[in-house]
Protein backbone atom coordinates (compact mmCIF):
# COMPACT_ATOMS: atom_id res chain seq x y z
CA UNK A 1 0.00 0.00 0.00
CA UNK A 2 1.06 3.51 -1.15
CA UNK A 3 1.57 5.51 2.18
CA UNK A 4 -0.60 8.89 1.58
CA UNK A 5 1.51 10.46 3.97
CA UNK A 6 4.54 12.43 4.67
CA UNK A 7 7.75 11.63 6.84
CA UNK A 8 10.55 13.97 7.90
CA UNK A 9 13.61 12.47 8.78
CA UNK A 10 16.50 15.03 10.25
CA UNK A 11 19.87 14.70 10.91
CA UNK A 12 19.69 16.23 13.97
CA UNK A 13 22.54 18.82 15.94
CA UNK A 14 21.07 18.96 19.07
CA UNK A 15 21.80 18.12 23.27
CA UNK A 16 20.61 14.66 24.12
CA UNK A 17 21.49 15.86 27.77
CA UNK A 18 25.24 14.50 27.44
CA UNK A 19 27.67 15.51 29.83
CA UNK A 20 29.38 17.91 30.50
CA UNK A 21 26.56 19.71 29.25
CA UNK A 22 26.76 21.94 25.83
CA UNK A 23 27.73 25.63 26.15
CA UNK A 24 25.45 28.58 25.38
CA UNK A 25 27.28 28.46 21.43
CA UNK A 26 26.23 24.37 21.13
CA UNK A 27 22.80 25.45 22.37
CA UNK A 28 22.21 27.61 19.32
CA UNK A 29 23.18 25.49 17.22
CA UNK A 30 19.76 23.36 18.38
CA UNK A 31 17.35 25.50 16.32
CA UNK A 32 19.10 25.39 13.15
CA UNK A 33 17.26 23.14 11.28
CA UNK A 34 14.32 25.74 11.71
CA UNK A 35 16.20 28.56 10.63
CA UNK A 36 16.99 26.68 7.32
CA UNK A 37 13.41 25.60 6.76
CA UNK A 38 12.95 22.37 8.31
CA UNK A 39 10.55 22.93 10.86
CA UNK A 40 8.97 25.49 8.66
CA UNK A 41 9.00 22.69 5.32
CA UNK A 42 7.07 20.68 8.31
CA UNK A 43 4.40 23.18 8.83
CA UNK A 44 3.80 24.26 5.25
CA UNK A 45 2.95 20.58 4.27
CA UNK A 46 0.62 20.57 7.15
CA UNK A 47 -2.29 23.16 7.64
CA UNK A 48 -0.26 26.48 8.74
CA UNK A 49 -1.62 28.35 11.59
CA UNK A 50 -3.79 26.37 13.43
CA UNK A 51 -1.59 22.49 12.90
CA UNK A 52 -1.60 20.79 15.61
CA UNK A 53 1.74 19.15 16.32
CA UNK A 54 3.23 16.75 19.31
CA UNK A 55 6.51 16.13 20.31
CA UNK A 56 7.37 12.84 21.25
CA UNK A 57 10.85 12.90 23.86
CA UNK A 58 10.76 9.43 24.82
CA UNK A 59 14.09 9.63 23.24
CA UNK A 60 16.19 11.84 25.63
CA UNK A 61 17.68 12.64 28.76
CA UNK A 62 16.53 16.18 29.10
CA UNK A 63 12.34 16.12 27.31
CA UNK A 64 11.30 19.66 29.03
CA UNK A 65 14.03 21.23 27.51
CA UNK A 66 14.02 19.75 24.21
CA UNK A 67 10.14 20.01 24.14
CA UNK A 68 10.82 24.24 24.69
CA UNK A 69 13.67 24.27 21.74
CA UNK A 70 10.74 22.60 19.25
CA UNK A 71 7.84 24.83 20.88
CA UNK A 72 10.59 28.14 20.42
CA UNK A 73 10.82 27.34 17.04
CA UNK A 74 7.13 26.41 15.90
CA UNK A 75 6.11 29.57 17.88
CA UNK A 76 8.53 31.45 15.50
CA UNK A 77 6.33 30.59 12.50
CA UNK A 78 2.53 31.60 14.36
CA UNK A 79 2.36 28.23 15.47
CA UNK A 80 1.49 27.75 18.97
CA UNK A 81 -0.31 24.41 18.91
CA UNK A 82 2.43 22.42 20.67
CA UNK A 83 1.89 19.02 22.50
CA UNK A 84 4.23 17.61 24.68
CA UNK A 85 4.00 13.85 25.34
CA UNK A 86 6.68 12.47 28.02
CA UNK A 87 6.53 8.55 27.15
CA UNK A 88 8.37 6.59 28.84
CA UNK A 89 6.75 3.03 28.61
CA UNK A 90 4.55 1.27 26.49
CA UNK A 91 1.78 1.54 29.26
CA UNK A 92 2.18 5.56 28.60
CA UNK A 93 1.88 5.06 24.98
CA UNK A 94 -1.49 3.33 25.16
CA UNK A 95 -3.25 5.43 27.63
CA UNK A 96 -6.79 7.09 26.91
CA UNK A 97 -4.76 10.18 26.93
CA UNK A 98 -2.16 9.43 24.28
CA UNK A 99 -4.23 7.90 22.21
CA UNK A 100 -6.40 10.78 22.31
CA UNK A 101 -4.04 13.39 21.88
CA UNK A 102 -2.18 11.27 18.78
CA UNK A 103 -5.67 10.89 16.90
CA UNK A 104 -6.21 14.70 16.92
CA UNK A 105 -2.60 15.32 16.05
CA UNK A 106 -1.50 16.71 12.28
CA UNK A 107 2.14 15.54 12.55
CA UNK A 108 3.77 13.84 15.63
CA UNK A 109 7.73 14.87 16.44
CA UNK A 110 10.35 12.32 17.54
CA UNK A 111 13.08 13.97 19.08
CA UNK A 112 16.48 12.88 18.71
CA UNK A 113 18.59 10.92 22.39
CA UNK A 114 18.48 6.71 22.18
CA UNK A 115 16.76 4.99 19.49
CA UNK A 116 16.38 1.75 21.33
CA UNK A 117 13.89 3.83 24.07
CA UNK A 118 11.58 4.54 21.15
CA UNK A 119 11.64 1.28 20.15
CA UNK A 120 10.79 0.08 23.78
CA UNK A 121 7.86 2.17 24.41
CA UNK A 122 6.26 2.07 21.43
CA UNK A 123 6.89 -1.16 19.25
CA UNK A 124 3.86 -3.93 19.69
CA UNK A 125 1.51 -0.95 20.96
CA UNK A 126 -1.75 0.67 20.01
CA UNK A 127 -0.05 4.09 19.52
CA UNK A 128 2.30 3.10 17.30
CA UNK A 129 -0.88 1.09 14.94
CA UNK A 130 -2.53 4.39 15.07
CA UNK A 131 0.70 6.45 13.96
CA UNK A 132 0.76 4.01 11.26
CA UNK A 133 -2.55 3.73 10.17
CA UNK A 134 -3.23 7.34 9.73
CA UNK A 135 0.35 7.59 7.82
CA UNK A 136 -1.14 4.85 5.24
CA UNK A 137 -4.42 6.90 4.97
CA UNK A 138 -3.95 10.44 5.48
CA UNK A 139 -2.68 13.11 2.92
CA UNK A 140 -2.47 15.49 5.57
CA UNK A 141 -0.44 13.81 8.25
CA UNK A 142 3.13 13.96 9.11
CA UNK A 143 5.47 11.78 11.22
CA UNK A 144 8.84 12.86 11.54
CA UNK A 145 11.63 12.59 14.03
CA UNK A 146 15.65 14.02 14.45
CA UNK A 147 18.52 11.92 14.71
CA UNK A 148 17.60 8.97 17.04
CA UNK A 149 14.30 9.69 16.26
CA UNK A 150 14.62 9.53 12.52
CA UNK A 151 16.55 6.14 12.80
CA UNK A 152 13.81 4.90 14.68
CA UNK A 153 11.49 5.66 11.83
CA UNK A 154 12.53 2.77 10.01
CA UNK A 155 11.65 -1.45 10.17
CA UNK A 156 15.49 -2.05 10.29
CA UNK A 157 17.29 0.31 12.21
CA UNK A 158 20.72 0.56 13.37
CA UNK A 159 20.97 0.65 17.18
CA UNK A 160 24.65 1.66 17.24
CA UNK A 161 28.25 0.53 16.44
CA UNK A 162 31.95 0.15 17.89
CA UNK A 163 34.40 2.59 16.53
CA UNK A 164 37.43 0.58 16.06
CA UNK A 165 38.25 -1.49 13.06
CA UNK A 166 35.54 0.23 10.19
CA UNK A 167 34.93 -1.79 7.43
CA UNK A 168 35.02 -5.16 8.95
CA UNK A 169 32.33 -7.43 9.69
CA UNK A 170 30.92 -7.22 12.89
CA UNK A 171 30.86 -3.02 13.91
CA UNK A 172 27.13 -2.39 13.42
CA UNK A 173 24.13 -3.58 15.35
CA UNK A 174 20.89 -3.79 13.95
CA UNK A 175 17.28 -4.05 15.49
CA UNK A 176 13.25 -3.27 15.00
CA UNK A 177 12.58 -0.03 14.59
CA UNK A 178 8.76 1.88 14.56
CA UNK A 179 7.87 0.13 10.54
CA UNK A 180 6.56 3.08 8.97
CA UNK A 181 9.27 3.30 6.28
CA UNK A 182 10.39 -0.67 4.87
CA UNK A 183 12.42 -0.10 2.09
CA UNK A 184 15.54 2.28 3.59
CA UNK A 185 17.81 2.60 6.64
CA UNK A 186 18.25 6.35 7.89
CA UNK A 187 21.74 7.49 9.48
CA UNK A 188 22.22 10.46 11.15
CA UNK A 189 25.00 13.09 11.74
CA UNK A 190 26.46 11.01 9.12
CA UNK A 191 29.32 12.98 7.54
CA UNK A 192 30.12 15.19 10.87
CA UNK A 193 30.73 11.52 12.81
CA UNK A 194 31.84 10.13 10.00
CA UNK A 195 29.31 7.29 9.92
CA UNK A 196 29.36 5.77 6.32
CA UNK A 197 31.53 2.81 7.05
CA UNK A 198 28.75 1.48 9.45
CA UNK A 199 25.78 2.58 6.71
CA UNK A 200 28.09 0.27 4.33
CA UNK A 201 27.98 -2.55 6.83
CA UNK A 202 24.00 -1.90 7.32
CA UNK A 203 24.04 -2.22 3.24
CA UNK A 204 26.05 -5.79 3.35
CA UNK A 205 23.91 -7.36 5.60
CA UNK A 206 20.69 -5.90 3.85
CA UNK A 207 21.76 -5.31 0.57
CA UNK A 208 17.78 -4.88 -0.79
CA UNK A 209 17.36 -1.63 1.45
CA UNK A 210 18.84 1.79 0.28
CA UNK A 211 21.00 3.34 3.13
CA UNK A 212 20.10 7.67 3.41
CA UNK A 213 22.66 9.09 5.47
CA UNK A 214 21.64 12.82 6.85
CA UNK A 215 23.94 15.33 7.55
CA UNK A 216 23.47 17.56 10.74
CA UNK A 217 21.06 20.48 9.73
CA UNK A 218 19.59 18.27 6.80
CA UNK A 219 16.90 16.45 6.39
CA UNK A 220 14.71 14.78 4.14
CA UNK A 221 10.88 14.68 2.82
CA UNK A 222 9.62 11.05 1.58
CA UNK A 223 6.38 11.30 -0.22
CA UNK A 224 4.21 8.06 -1.18
CA UNK A 225 7.16 5.90 0.61
CA UNK A 226 9.07 6.51 -2.20
CA UNK A 227 10.13 9.97 -3.09
CA UNK A 228 13.34 11.66 -1.12
CA UNK A 229 13.45 15.75 -1.38
CA UNK A 230 16.50 16.67 0.42
CA UNK A 231 15.88 19.39 2.90
CA UNK A 232 18.20 22.10 5.22
CA UNK A 233 20.91 23.32 4.69
CA UNK A 234 23.74 20.31 4.14
CA UNK A 235 23.69 16.84 1.90
CA UNK A 236 22.30 13.47 2.17
CA UNK A 237 24.05 10.86 1.19
CA UNK A 238 22.37 7.93 -0.85
CA UNK A 239 24.08 3.82 -0.37
CA UNK A 240 22.44 1.74 -2.99
CA UNK A 241 23.14 -1.80 -2.86
CA UNK A 242 20.95 -3.36 -4.67
CA UNK A 243 23.22 -3.89 -8.00
CA UNK A 244 25.96 -5.48 -6.02
CA UNK A 245 27.58 -8.06 -8.23
CA UNK A 246 29.66 -9.37 -4.92
CA UNK A 247 29.24 -8.94 -1.27
CA UNK A 248 31.34 -11.01 0.96
CA UNK A 249 29.26 -10.72 4.21
CA UNK A 250 27.84 -13.78 4.53
CA UNK A 251 31.07 -15.82 4.44
CA UNK A 252 32.92 -13.59 6.75
CA UNK A 253 33.66 -13.92 10.44
CA UNK A 254 33.27 -11.24 12.90
CA UNK A 255 36.21 -8.60 12.40
CA UNK A 256 37.27 -9.67 8.09
CA UNK A 257 37.12 -7.35 5.79
CA UNK A 258 34.32 -6.78 3.81
CA UNK A 259 34.43 -6.38 0.32
CA UNK A 260 31.71 -5.12 -2.00
CA UNK A 261 31.51 -4.48 -5.89
CA UNK A 262 29.38 -2.06 -7.35
CA UNK A 263 27.41 -0.26 -4.34
CA UNK A 264 26.27 3.19 -5.83
CA UNK A 265 26.49 6.21 -3.99
CA UNK A 266 24.85 9.30 -4.41
CA UNK A 267 24.97 12.85 -2.91
CA UNK A 268 21.85 15.16 -3.29
CA UNK A 269 22.14 18.74 -1.81
CA UNK A 270 18.77 20.79 -1.11
CA UNK A 271 15.78 20.27 -3.48
CA UNK A 272 17.28 17.52 -5.09
CA UNK A 273 15.25 14.34 -5.30
CA UNK A 274 15.55 10.47 -5.02
CA UNK A 275 13.01 8.00 -6.63
CA UNK A 276 13.59 5.06 -4.57
CA UNK A 277 11.91 2.21 -6.61
CA UNK A 278 13.43 3.86 -9.59
CA UNK A 279 17.14 4.35 -8.17
CA UNK A 280 17.61 8.08 -9.88
CA UNK A 281 18.05 11.62 -9.20
CA UNK A 282 15.46 14.00 -10.21
CA UNK A 283 16.55 17.43 -9.77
Amino acid sequence: MTPKGKIVAIGGNEDKGSFPPHTDADKEQQILFFEQGILKRIHDELYGIGTRIEVVTTATSIPDELYQVYLHGFMLLGCDNVGHLKIQSREQADSNNTLQRLQKADAVIFTGGDQLRIAAAFNDTEALKLIRNRYLSEVKFLVAGTSAGAMALCKTMIEGSTEIKPLVKGIVFMGHGLGLLHNVIIDTHFVNRRRIPRMIEAIAMQPQLVGVGLGEDTGVLISKGNEIETIGSGLVVILDGRKLQENNFNQLQAGEPLCLEHLIMHVLPRGRRYLIDQGAIHS
